[in-house]
């Protein structure tokens, strides 16, 4: 399966959410989001094909609890045959963003009242595609000594390089 590549990616600004009024609000307030962007440009090295999902926002005493479950398309390659294919991972938000201390945890947000998702998003989605991914289960892969894809031809140069002791188990195949 090939790929489509987006021409035009939406910039990383839409991660960019407006929380003031939450944070006004005061502990025990919460808000859902749902988000559904196109192809997205979160960092220099990662786009998104897209990122979609709902997000809880919710007002504690330490700053805004964010808890959801998106999805995102990352372009990736099978780890046996080196095939480009398309992916859905999901990312798994649960995350505190301090206020008013931002030294207190990992994420804070600013005095302008503006959280910046990207970077949790960013951590979020190269831990997911950090696993590896096979285009279909009974891929081949490659033949470790000429490259070629096994899922598409067969090569004879395994064949020659048979070890003598486990010559004779060869055998037992063709019966």
């Amino acid at each position: 399966m090939k790929p489509e590549h987006p021409t035009h990616y939406v910039n990383s600004r839409v991660l960019k959410i407006n929380v003031g009024f939450l944070l006004s609000d005061g502990p025990g307030h919460s808000r859902d989001m749902e988000f559904d962007f196109p192809a997205l440009r979160v960092a220099e090295d990662l786009d998104l094909q897209y990122l979609r999902g709902p997000l809880r926002v919710s007002r504690t005493k330490e700053g805004l609890l964010l808890q959801g479950k998106l999805l995102g398309g990352i372009e990736d390659e099978c780890s046996r045959c080196l095939e480009p294919l398309q992916r859905t991972i999901q990312i798994e938000i649960e995350e505190l963003f301090a206020y008013p201390d931002p030294t207190s945890a990992e994420f804070s947000i600013g005095e302008d009242g503006i959280l910046d998702l990207a970077p949790l998003v960013r951590a979020e989605t190269l831990i997911q595609a950090g696993r590896t991914a096979v285009c279909r289960p009974d891929c081949k892969g490659l033949c470790p000594d000429c490259g070629t894809n096994l899922n598409y031809a067969t090569c004879s140069c395994r064949d020659n390089d048979i070890d003598p002791r486990f010559a004779q188990l060869k055998h037992l195949l063709k019966d």
